[in-house]
């Protein structure tokens, strides 16, 4: 099974008027994870001190109650981000940003594109509230349950990436592929036929006996290339989805400074039950 989550929230979200937008609500658990660096002093309200969010690096922490507009604001109070690292080629940056980026920053002149959606929405909002850092179009309906993925952006802002994770769209006991690298992807699950993923498809993928043996390859060029063979874990009660991804991020770096694979996975698991 495959979709792209984040491509039909914007399209429905552009259909909507700007009232119903903002006036729309939704109730469910959230979990922020930081695409970099881990992000501190996140909050659903302007001038939070206390009780704050932490974004962890690629990782869960504890979810978040959310009720409010369809479109969630995410604030940040200052003097509580990570210490500074070093700025990222613009090879990196291509490499770590274009899977999470909506709209092209640049055309054919490399003049940059006025903004549009969620990113004017959010230059729009920022004039009067500075210390609002990303937006995030929540799936609508009965979805109780979410996870939004924060990449770093312009100005201290972050692209907000969001995967609808209610229990009718990720199932216990199975595992949900992304592929958020900029590369086509190929994966064969349990001795199954092998399936292609372009950049931004998923997979959903039964497991047998509570794990699932897979194999990964991805597509440079015209050629395809093995990154792995192994076996995750996939337990019967719990939620769990592998993110494929490309990142120099110290988080997948090793004393020695490898990397350990031409592309970098991360695996993320919850309780659909617990707040």
């Amino acid at each position: 099974m495959r979709s792209n989550i984040l491509g039909a929230a914007l399209l429905v979200l552009a259909a909507m008027p700007m009232h119903a937008q903002q006036g729309t609500g939704v109730s469910m658990k959230i979990d922020l994870v930081a695409w970099g660096n881990e992000i501190k002093g996140l909050s659903f309200k302007p001038g939070a001190s206390k009780n704050t969010i932490t974004a962890r690096s690629f990782r869960y922490s504890a979810p978040v109650a959310y009720s409010g507009p369809v479109v969630m604001e995410i604030y940040q109070s200052g003097g509580t981000t990570a210490a500074p690292v070093a700025e990222p080629s613009a090879q990196d940056k291509a490499h770590e940003l274009h899977p999470l980026v909506v709209e092209e920053k640049s055309d054919a002149n490399n003049q940059a594109n006025p903004k549009q959606g969620l990113a004017l929405q959010l230059a729009k909002r920022r004039e009067k509230e500075p210390t609002l850092v990303a937006l995030a179009a929540l799936p609508g309906g009965t979805c109780r349950r979410a996870t939004v993925l924060l990449g770093p952006a312009d100005g201290g802002t972050y692209i907000a990436y969001v995967i609808n994770d209610d229990p009718g769209k990720l199932p216990v006991g199975q595992l949900r592929v992304h592929n958020l690298s900029p590369l086509t992807i190929a994966m064969r699950c349990n001795g199954k036929p092998a399936q292609e993923l372009k950049t931004r498809e998923t997979l959903l993928v039964p497991a047998t006996n509570d794990q699932l043996i897979y194999e990964l390859a991805y597509k440079l060029g015209d050629e395809w290339k093995m990154q792995e063979n192994n076996v995750i874990p996939v337990r019967s009660k719990e939620q769990t989805q592998m993110i494929i991804l490309k990142s120099t991020n110290n988080f997948f770096m090793s004393s020695d400074g490898s990397s350990g694979g031409f592309l970098q996975i991360v695996t993320l698991r919850r309780n659909p039950t617990a707040l």
